[in-house]
């Protein structure tokens, strides 16, 4: 069966489920265009609003198919140069998305697959999960953002170290480092991420959506920059009609109804 990604929904969640099961759920150029493509119709889709990414059978992602990597190695570099860019454009599509986005990975979580991880705002993985920056065991070195990503949540030694070594990591350990927000049993982490994207879609997606873009934008903004951002989009949410339905809800104690 040829590596797809198959989309699915529940409620106002859009389901994206990894699937090669004859290469562990290996990413490939099929799944990239798959994932931007999704992504931009849940954007324009005011029915949707969380994506949960998971994998197949047990297994969120072994990373890059290395028998196409191999074959890859006889063919110009821009083959693998455009590959990669598909990969790129579909992470960058991730963190641009301006809907929550969850992980709910299970197994392994290997390479590209581990960056495919990183991209997504919240991780929810199964305590037996692994997840490992496998490039430098084959003499690679990182793609999908993974250095970027962990340059920003780690220290430099233990990034180094994870990107260097290559060696494996539980979830439970990326939790206590805050990587991982949630863990679960075994089997369960879909559930779990289905729970906590319902809690997610019940609150206001502007508001939901300028805190992500918040976010994104801190990393590389001075203070008065981040102020002057974070004013804009507070008027801009209060004169929103879900500030009105917010605030009369909680002074009346109802359960807003956002639109």
């Amino acid at each position: 069966m040829a590596a797809q990604l198959i989309s699915t929904s529940e409620g106002q969640t859009l389901i994206l489920t990894l699937s090669n099961p004859e290469h562990r759920n290996a990413l490939g150029p099929e799944m990239y265009a798959a994932g931007v493509e999704a992504l931009n119709a849940a954007e324009s889709n005011p029915e949707l609003r969380s994506v949960i990414i998971t994998g197949a059978g047990g297994v969120f992602s072994a990373g890059g198919n290395l028998q196409r990597l191999q074959n890859n190695r006889q063919q110009p570099p821009e083959v693998q140069a455009q590959s990669i860019e598909g990969l790129h454009s579909w992470i960058e599509a991730i963190r641009t998305f301006p809907k929550p986005v969850i992980a709910a990975v299970e197994g392994p979580a290997a390479g590209a697959g581990f960056s495919l991880a990183l991209a997504c705002d919240l991780i929810v993985a199964a305590v037996n999960s692994v997840f490992v920056m496998a490039y430098s065991s084959i003499a690679l070195s990182p793609d999908g953002g993974g250095s970027w990503s962990l340059s920003r949540l780690l220290p430099r030694q233990l990034a180094t170290e994870l990107l260097m070594c290559g060696e494996r990591i539980g979830a439970e350990r990326l939790h206590q480092m805050g990587i991982v927000n949630r863990t679960t049993e075994p089997g369960h982490a879909l559930a779990e991420a289905l729970a906590w994207s319902q809690q997610l879609n019940a609150r206001a997606p502007n508001a939901l959506a300028s805190v992500k873009e918040l976010l994104a934008e801190a990393d590389t903004s001075a203070l008065n920059a981040q102020l002057a951002r974070e004013r804009d989009h507070f008027v801009k949410n209060l004169h929103h009609a879900n500030a009105g339905i917010g605030i009369a809800a909680f002074l009346n104690k109802d359960k807003p109804r956002y639109i």
